[in-house]
């Protein structure tokens, strides 16, 4: 029986513990689970809930008692207390251990793992690109279904060491991507930090003005859509900027530069700003089709973006006009999927 350690029971903690133990109790022997899942966070009370949640097998309570058997470690702290984590597991360790993480930049969490670890033991960088609320009240098996995990292992990472770490990817029913961590940290401050900091940079800019207190009550689902990112943990946020300066700086040049282009162009007579303001908006209404219609290889929509693609959101004359293919292929889509779940309907029935 492999033992299997996680380090931070929060959402993405839980949710692999209650992944990991169901895909035990069906690939066992004899009667027996095939993992054992023991859990360990310095919040008491979180721990208790994972156990009553049967996220785990078990608590333990000490931090040097929960890693000195484990086979498998999964550290899912916040990204600033992983080097101190680090320091504090690396002398509990047993050699041949395999040490990964869920961490939102690699980079700099290499780099730890690379300087505090013991070289007896590996490490495997890992990121899940999947999460919502970071309460282990919203943990589900299913969390990191179909979703990519980016994998970004040290450099004395055994071949062993990673197929362990991509069985557990496996099991928990997500698609692995191995990535260099410095791509992966300019790669994710552009689709996944910047989003936070422009959604929070929107209400404290509107929030501030004078007019605020009366300019609430007009806004709607836009408004909500663009400030939901703001309302996520200023403790994480902060702390994935801190270890990811350098490559969110340069995206947030990148959108100031757009910004301002956008400033200049209302700037001109209302004419010459026409037609440079239709492009602006074609150009990324057509980008946005196309990340939407991605599909993957069983042919359902990648990004969950079905609702966004309805005719009843984009209207009938927009639906046909929608980059042609890509209408076409979101038809195609839909069908697919829609014949799917009408094969499940009649078999459920």
């Amino acid at each position: 029986m492999q033992r299997v350690t996680i380090l931070g029971l929060g959402l993405v903690g839980g949710s692999i513990g209650l992944g990991l133990r169901r895909w035990s109790a069906t690939n066992g022997e004899g009667g027996q689970p095939a993992l054992e899942v023991t859990g360990f966070d310095t919040d008491l009370e979180q721990q208790s809930y994972a156990e009553k949640l049967k996220a785990v097998d078990r608590t333990v309570w000490d931090l040097a008692k929960a890693v000195r058997e484990a086979d498998l470690i999964v550290v899912c702290t916040p990204v600033a207390a992983m080097e101190e984590t680090f320091v504090d597991i690396a002398p509990h360790l047993k050699h041949g251990a395999v040490v990964t993480d869920t961490g939102s930049t690699k980079a700099q969490v290499l780099e730890w793992a690379n300087r505090l670890l013991p070289r007896t033991v590996a490490f495997v960088g890992g990121h899940p690109m999947a999460g919502k609320s970071q309460s282990i009240e919203a943990a589900e098996a299913d969390l990191f279904k179909g979703a990519t995990w980016c994998v970004a292992p040290s450099i004395n990472a055994s071949e062993d060491a990673i197929r362990n770490v991509l069985g557990m990817i496996a099991a928990l029913g997500a698609e692995p991507f191995f990535i260099d961590p410095v791509e992966h940290d300019a790669f994710v401050a552009g689709v996944s930090h910047l989003p936070f900091v422009l959604s929070a940079a929107l209400m404290r800019s509107v929030s501030r003005d004078p007019s605020w207190r009366d300019m609430k009550t007009l806004t709607a689902g836009g408004f909500r859509d663009v400030s939901r990112l703001a309302s996520g943990s200023p403790a994480m946020h902060r702390d994935i900027l801190l270890t990811n300066r350098d490559a969110i700086g340069r995206w947030i040049d990148a959108y100031i530069a757009t910004l301002t282009e956008v400033r200049e162009t209302l700037r001109k007579a209302p004419e010459d700003a026409s037609a440079p303001l239709t492009e602006f908006f074609d150009q990324a209404r057509d980008a946005r089709a196309e990340w939407a219609t991605q599909t993957t290889r069983e042919g359902e929509l990648l990004q969950g973006t079905e609702a966004d693609l309805s005719p009843e959101k984009l209207g009938d004359q927009m639906s046909r006009m929608l980059l042609g293919g890509f209408a076409r292929r979101r038809k195609n889509v839909l069908e697919r999927t829609g014949g799917a779940a009408q094969r499940r309907g009649k078999r459920d029935a």
